[in-house]
């Protein structure tokens, strides 16, 4: 069995264009998905994965650690950069899909079963949307509310919110109330029994950051995201230190080195690699298994397409520390016109059961994805009101 040739087919998802993976094989009809989006970045994205197809051309595509073993370490830059990394991650997870059709299991079966029954998902406040989501302005707190009853109505026991504003590397209290008055919305509007994460978005400076923790440890938050920029890994550990609320970051870090250096410093209680960037499903195991060492939660970063959704889940359900998946659903329309899942929802709780079709046990329809060709993703610019560049 021999890789033919990598496709790449590219979905314009408004905010983002998906990047799907399909590597081919000299079997007839045996190919498998992956992807690998990376907002702003489609081009670069697509160039390092054709400069990759010409190492893995008449490989076997079951040998998958062999061969991830000669993309990142071949053509003599290693692929911890964040393009490279990300092209790297979606012909993994290609591969990996193929190895589950080989064999006729899904891809949990193949890392030693599933170790839970369900996994749950939580939501983005507004579904995906990204005016609902990504819009902190400060203003009316009460939309906060009102967006998190919609998303409990939807079925959902845990829900993300970017309530803290972009914010100067030193402010006063103005962006601190806001987002104390968002977070007391939506834990008024919605009850102690569910679940609700704050992403700063990386933002905050350090000590804005500690302004930030220590204002809404009162909300009893599931976990605070990205305090503040993942490269100061000291700082999110002096924020992990002076509040009880769990830290969650590392969706921008690629490879497990990086991820070492996060957990020595014991910088957080959840680390969330992103399937499609950090090394795939491969890497992902790696650097769960460290984080295991360090007793340490689980929960990628996933607001990409289907794709990127069902490998998610495939390694929630074979991974011990794994707690939750991050899943968008209202981010364009016709979502759901472009991939068969083979998993299923329960929509009260929004927990999914294990898919039994082999591989992923996803197919996307070529057909749809071609409606939706590449578009420039939508710019996201942030400056602050003295003009100088800000954190988005």
């Amino acid at each position: 069995m021999k890789i033919t040739k990598i496709e790449t087919l590219v979905c314009n998802a408004r905010m983002r264009n998906w990047i799907f993976v399909k590597v081919l094989t000299d079997q007839p009809g045996l190919y498998g998905w992956g992807e690998a989006t990376l907002e702003w970045h489609t081009r670069g994205v697509l160039g390092s994965i054709k400069d990759l197809e010409q190492l893995l051309i008449g490989e076997d595509p079951t040998r998958v650690e062999y061969l991830w073993q000669i993309m990142y370490r071949q053509h003599f830059w290693h692929g911890n950069g964040i393009v490279r990394g990300t092209a790297i991650s979606g012909i993994d997870i290609a591969l990996w899909d193929i190895v589950g059709k080989v064999h006729c299991v899904p891809c949990h079966q193949l890392w030693g079963g599933p170790v839970r029954d369900y996994v749950r998902l939580y939501s983005h406040l507004g579904g995906g949307k990204m005016e609902d989501f990504y819009d902190t302005t400060p203003g009316d707190a009460s939309r906060f509310a009102d967006l998190a009853q919609k998303t409990v109505e939807d079925g959902f026991t845990a829900f993300k919110t970017m309530a803290v504003p972009e914010t100067m590397p030193l402010e006063g209290l103005r962006p601190i109330k806001y987002a104390e008055a968002c977070v007391k919305a939506m834990r008024d509007a919605v009850g102690d029994d569910i679940d609700i994460m704050v992403d700063c978005h990386a933002r905050p400076s350090p000590r804005m950051g500690h302004l930030f923790a220590e204002a809404l440890e009162p909300y009893g938050l599931y976990w605070l995201e990205e305090p503040c920029w993942p490269e100061a890994a000291e700082d999110i550990a002096a924020i992990q230190r002076s509040v009880t609320t769990p830290i969650a970051t590392g969706e921008r870090l690629v490879g497990i080195h990086a991820f070492r250096d996060l957990l020595e410093k014991r910088a957080c209680s959840v680390i969330q690699p992103d399937i499609t960037h950090c090394g795939g499903l491969s890497e992902a195991r790696r650097i769960a298994a460290l984080a295991e060492s360090y007793r340490v939660s689980m929960a990628p970063h996933n607001p990409q397409g289907p794709v990127s959704t069902a490998a998610s889940i495939e390694f929630g359900f074979a991974t011990p520390s794994y707690i939750i998946c991050e899943a968008v659903h209202r981010d364009v329309p016709w979502r759901k016109d472009v991939v068969r899942e083979g998993f299923e929802v329960d929509l009260k709780g929004r927990l999914v059961r294990p898919n039994a079709k082999p591989g992923l046990g996803i197919e996307i329809d070529e057909n749809e994805v071609a409606k939706h060709p590449f578009e420039q993703e939508v710019p996201q610019r942030s400056f602050y009101a003295d003009g100088s560049a800000g954190d988005w």
